[in-house]
């Protein structure tokens, strides 16, 4: 009698094993179909087939929430289909995605560490296909490049260092900042391309956009300086604006 307890507790102890490692591998099966189907979204937006594009992006999210990557994706559609309410939606899910990877970072080390991995191959494929001329939406590829490139170091900051406040890549700030600039909300728009630019003071374009919310909001000074920093960070700054903030500070 004792054997046989012996052995029905060994049995429910393994059977507790295995679950758990079952679980972990219904999980990297749900990553691997998340990672497809992102990429499929990718092709749809590099085709400009945005609503296409924004159903492949909310696919891959059902299957991993935490693929930040997807979540950028499906705000990047929205964006170009001016559905800026949703595109600040999707922004602020692939922010709270990169948080929820960075808590998990103590429990699971190398769980971890494996999506940033995949998230830095991916980033790293659209930059070949940026220099391949693959992605016509950007004027100028070597901006948004020089924007993944950050990226990138970003997570492998995240993987190396010892986190103490969570900082989204500077790129999310970025994004959203231009989501909430154009449903008219100037405030948090300015806010966050100040986070932007907190990560990562290289960041032209957000140096950029500050430069417009500045001159706009009258603080023309800040204007001045903004524009000079964008261009420092080899930025190409729209004449245009520079032109009409020289003109106001005549005025």
């Amino acid at each position: 009698m004792k054997r046989m307890m012996c052995w029905i507790v060994n049995s429910l102890l393994l059977a507790a094993i295995a679950i758990p490692a079952g679980a972990q591998q219904a999980e990297e099966v749900r990553h691997t179909q998340a990672l497809q189907r992102y990429r499929n979204g990718q092709e749809l937006l590099r085709a400009e087939q945005f609503d296409k594009a924004a159903t492949e992006f909310s696919a891959a999210i059902e299957l991993d929430s935490l693929l930040a990557l997807a979540h950028y994706g499906l705000g990047q559609s929205y964006m170009a289909l001016k559905r800026y309410a949703s595109a600040i939606q999707a922004f602020n899910g692939c922010r709270e995605a990169y948080r929820r990877l960075i808590d998990m970072r103590e429990g699971n080390r190398m769980a971890t560490d494996r999506r940033i991995d995949d998230e830095i191959r991916e980033l790293q494929t659209g930059i070949a296909m940026l220099r391949g001329g693959q992605y016509k939406q950007y004027g100028n590829p070597e901006t948004k490049i020089t924007e993944l490139e950050a990226r990138i170091d970003e997570l492998r900051r995240i993987q190396q260092e010892p986190i103490t406040r969570f900082r989204p890549p500077a790129e999310v700030s970025l994004a959203l900042g231009s989501a909430y600039f154009r449903s008219g909300n100037l405030q948090t728009a300015e806010s966050e391309w100040k986070a932007a630019v907190d990560v990562n003071p290289k960041l032209g374009e957000a140096h950029n956009n500050l430069a417009v919310i500045y001159m706009e909001t009258g603080r023309l000074k800040d204007a001045e300086q903004s524009i000079k920093n964008a261009e420092k960070a080899g930025f190409r700054v729209n004449p245009r604006l520079k032109q009409d903030l020289k003109e106001r500070q005549r005025k």
